[in-house]
């Protein structure tokens, strides 16, 4: 136990709460791509460092003969081939990212060889997110969590359409969700159909280990034209509640995402502030819409044109490394 500790605590920084400002500019579709590019090469002169703090990788067909899909998650085959370890590498070479959070993807489910060989090979480059079981019994739930933090895993996936029940009354997850608390590891939640559903859960969470980091996934999938939804998340920023800037495209706006920076970017800096706002992609996803990899970098950084050097840092990848660990340096 003291070894896993130590490890946790060198890797994780202590978790800090900060609130931050706002403002907002609408450039024209006509000069939109000359302006995000333009506040991207700005932001690099910060030498600012940039992580992707939420993306999947899975192995690809040939691959997969070593690290079989799990039953029924085969990847859809327009994407099987573009999500290995080395296309990923690719794509952040290309957009200058630093690091990155890999989420356990489904596609493998509880099989997480293939993202920990990803970290083993790539310590400077990768973490990852594990996705906790709701089968396992408490026991085993906290041995598996401990072993997969000594394994580069920085985070836990709770993902609340594989629980029978609520997550706040699994009591396995109760645990993990405890114990994630004691290890520094926060817990990431995926509301994919709608935050409603799980408002109250993550409430019960929260409020029955306070000192347990939660992050909502992709805006917490509030899409803008769904106000009520959107309400709810910002009702979370008064608990121990992060938000990942990720996923642009999966919130009924299109490129470049005016909507989205407005009505749901801007607010959310208001209410949580720069230090639990994290940039993220949706790798492979996102490759296959409009703005591309390297687009989703370049927009969210144009977003940050007006901000403080300190803003710009945060959310780029300060508040990542607070949560997760430090990456490479610059």
């Amino acid at each position: 136990m003291r070894s896993l500790q130590k490890i946790i605590y060198t890797a994780v920084l202590p978790i800090i709460s900060i609130i931050s400002h706002s403002n907002s500019f609408q450039p024209s579709q006509s000069t939109t791509s000359t302006t995000i590019a333009a506040a991207a090469a700005a932001t690099t002169r910060l030498n600012m460092k940039t992580v992707d703090s939420h993306l999947h990788i899975w192995a690809n067909s040939k691959e997969a003969i070593d690290h079989p899909y799990a039953p029924e998650q085969t990847p859809p085959p327009s994407i099987i081939d573009i999500a290995s370890t080395d296309a990923l590498l690719k794509q952040m070479s290309d957009a200058g990212v630093d690091g990155a959070l890999i989420v356990q993807p489904i596609n493998h489910k509880y099989d997480h060889r293939y993202v920990q060989e990803a970290i083993a090979k790539h310590p400077d480059k990768f973490k990852g997110m594990m996705l906790f079981d709701p089968i396992l019994d408490e026991i085993l739930a906290i041995d598996r969590l401990e072993e997969l933090v000594l394994q580069g895993f920085v985070g836990v996936r709770f993902n609340p359409y594989l629980f029978e029940g609520k997550m706040s009354e699994n009591s396995a997850a109760v645990k993990v969700f405890q114990r994630c608390a004691e290890l520094k590891v926060p817990i990431g939640i995926m509301c994919f159909k709608g935050i409603d559903l799980h408002y109250d859960d993550i409430v019960a969470l929260c409020e029955g280990s306070p000192e347990t980091s939660v992050i909502l996934d992709h805006f917490g999938f509030a899409a803008v034209d769904n106000q009520k939804q959107f309400d709810l998340v910002l009702k979370l920023a008064s608990l121990n509640v992060a938000v990942k800037i990720s996923a642009l495209f999966r919130l009924s706006d299109t490129f470049p995402y005016e909507k989205v920076r407005m009505e749901r970017f801007e607010p959310l800096l208001q209410a949580f502030g720069a230090d639990r706002l994290m940039f993220g992609t949706d790798f492979p996803y996102v490759t296959q819409e409009e703005l591309g990899y390297k687009g989703a970098v370049e927009t969210v950084v144009s977003w940050l044109s007006d901000k403080s050097d300190e803003q710009k840092c945060a959310i780029m990848g300060g508040t990542a490394e607070r949560y997760f660990g430090a990456f490479i340096s610059k």
